[in-house]
């Protein structure tokens, strides 16, 4: 292998790790019956966080999470909840009932979309056309200054 061909190798090696190092923007979605178009941060975390039962429309709120150790939920986790990952898994571990963990981006896509109620967290660019995305603070997912945007 040539200078050239080095240089090139190691470029591509150092872009590759750039993004797997950088967080995830964060979408929060729920099922598309649910008419609200966005909240406040400080009522979003009252959702995520097991102080606000209900939505507006009387419905219960179902939290759908990623593994604690995910990327995600690492980013939710300092951006929303404030806590350390044990600390973390107690919160859902005591309102198991509100909440249902699940292994990959597909899964959440699906179990919100045919879950009423049901609110989580994606990756920006996971987002379809069978959920909604709430507004947090008037603001959408990659636009300056959303709340749950990745370090």
């Amino acid at each position: 292998m040539n200078i050239g061909s080095r240089f090139i190798v190691l470029l591509l090696l150092v872009a590759g790790l750039g993004a797997f190092s950088e967080a995830k923007q964060l979408a929060v979605i729920v099922d598309k019956t649910n008419s609200l178009g966005g909240l406040s941060a400080p009522d979003l975390v009252k959702v995520f966080k097991f102080d606000s039962h209900k939505w507006p429309d009387g419905r219960p709120v179902i939290l759908v999470l990623r593994d604690p150790s995910t990327p995600e939920m690492q980013t939710a986790i300092q951006k929303l909840y404030h806590m350390q990952v044990d600390e973390f898994k107690a919160l859902l571990a005591a309102h198991a009932s509100g909440v249902i963990v699940v292994r990959s981006e597909e899964e959440l896509l699906k179990s919100v979309e045919s879950i009423p109620g049901a609110v989580g967290l994606v990756d920006v660019y996971s987002i379809n056309g069978r959920v909604n995305v709430l507004k947090v603070d008037g603001k959408l997912p990659l636009e300056q200054g959303y709340f749950l945007k990745g370090n």
